[in-house]
């Protein structure tokens, strides 16, 4: 692979010198003091603040800084949520959302084991009781694991940061609080339809019930903020 200049020389030097997820990275202090960073301090805890916003550093207390896992998710959510706090819509992050999974869907439930297949019940079962049962309680954390544990096995921090990024975004705009008990009566319905056709192995079909699914939302009412 071509080095790539990531227009950072904090970056740069992590990756040049082979930093792995849980190293340790030198002290601020260390890499100015030596050949490591021809940088001032100051210039160095700019970087490495990008970098920690990023999600691709952390500042541990009596640690220092420590190199996380990469993440798309972290990149993806800063960028996004910028975009609609400068005025962009949710509905076109939620329109790449909706062809993202239709186009990895098939791959993705490919891949599904049966505990996988458990907990998309337990989801189920759990927004039921939410549903049912008086005072009713909107099931958003069952929702956002039911959609995510589908695609949980692919092996593609991209795909994966586009759909975390999601039900971040879903979230942060408040989608539930607009949404009638209809709505999500039936959007729980066909997540069961959806399981089961998983289950039994009809892949093509559970995509297409996924995709009438996420239709649903359009036809909601819309609410002012």
């Amino acid at each position: 692979m071509p080095k790539i200049n990531l227009g950072s020389d904090f970056l740069n030097y992590i990756v040049r010198k082979g930093f792995k997820p849980g190293d340790k990275l030198p002290s601020i202090q260390e890499l100015t003091r030596t050949s490591h960073l021809d940088m001032s301090a100051s210039k160095v805890r700019e970087q490495l603040e990008v970098a920690r916003a990023l999600g691709w550093v952390e500042v541990r207390s009596k640690r220092g800084t420590i190199v996380k896992e990469y993440s798309f998710t972290s990149a993806v959510r800063l960028s996004a949520l910028y975009a609609l706090a400068c005025g962009e819509s949710f509905e076109l992050f939620a329109s790449l959302r909706n062809h993202v999974e239709a186009a990895y869907w098939i791959e993705a439930c490919e891949l599904l084991t049966s505990d996988d297949l458990d907990i998309m019940q337990t989801c189920i079962d759990i927004a039921e009781d939410k549903l049912n049962s008086p005072p009713i309680r909107i099931p958003n954390e069952e929702h956002r694991i039911f959609h995510l544990t589908v695609f949980k096995r692919l092996e593609n921090p991209f795909v994966i940061g586009i759909l975390e990024t999601y039900w971040d975004l879903y979230e942060e705009v408040g989608v539930n609080r607009y949404m009638e008990y209809g709505y999500l009566r039936r959007v729980w319905d066909y997540h069961a339809q959806i399981l089961q056709l998983i289950r039994d192995g009809n892949f093509e079909s559970a995509q297409t019930a996924f995709i009438e699914h996420t239709r649903l939302l359009q036809y909601e009412p819309r609410k002012e903020s």
